[in-house]
């Protein structure tokens, strides 16, 4: 039971190669590029969302924050897609990775780190001590400041993976108790049934909305930063 519950979170291999990579770059194949004048409604949707998403990020941020908005928008739309892809039965959702989580957080991270250390020096190390601070507690809470700046990337990661995770299982468990339940009582298995479309379709919009929290978390680093 355990090995059928979590196998859908173990990394695919065909000839005793890791095929990560190959999930990871498909979803680039969903976003053509267009070449006619006039595009498809697929396209037109598409386009329509981006620009929404991109507007809803970057109103807030100065001149030099959204020369980031494509790198944000290009980070929403892959984590989204991944996410959805993995909705797919027996496919691998490369989000429920903790390590590929991180490998997306930390950089963006510490790109909008060291761009508030360059160029708002005094305002990024002022972050690290409230103003009014009794002198005996000024240590303490720079090393707590500290602690929790380090912690921001973690945190991006850990939320992304366990939503992510928390949802595929519980999906697994509830579809295997339908399947159990159809050969001792009907009506409940119906009921099972019916509670498992509607996680589907909460799990479709969890998708989508972690996605979305993903990179205006990032945002607002950002925003802190420029």
């Amino acid at each position: 039971m355990n090995e059928n519950l979590f196998a859908s979170f173990m990394i695919p291999i065909m000839l005793g190669i890791p095929i990560t990579t190959l999930i990871i770059m498909f979803p680039t194949m969903l976003f053509p590029t267009p070449n006619r004048l006039i595009n498809n409604r697929v396209i037109a949707i598409q386009q329509w969302l981006t620009k929404l998403t991109s507007k809803q990020l970057m109103i807030t941020h100065s001149p030099k924050g959204q020369t980031w908005s494509l790198m944000l928008i290009s980070l929403f739309l892959f984590i989204a897609s991944t996410n959805l892809l993995g909705m797919l039965p027996h496919s691998f959702t490369p989000t429920t990775q903790l390590s590929m989580n991180l490998g997306m957080a930390i950089p963006l991270w510490a790109g909008t780190v060291f761009m508030g250390f360059r160029n708002k020096t005094k305002m990024s190390l002022a972050h690290l001590l409230p103003l009014g601070t009794p002198t005996f507690l000024i240590p303490m809470l720079v090393m707590i400041e500290t602690i929790s700046l380090f912690i921001q990337p973690l945190a991006l990661a850990v939320r992304l993976t366990a939503n992510i995770t928390a949802g595929h299982l519980l999906l697994h468990l509830i579809g295997s108790a339908t399947l159990a339940l159809m050969s001792i009582n009907l009506f409940t298995a119906l009921i099972t049934f019916i509670i498992l479309t509607l996680l589907v379709i909460l799990e479709f919009a969890v998708a989508l909305i972690q996605a979305y929290v993903f990179t205006l978390l990032v945002s607002l680093y950002l925003q802190d930063n420029t």
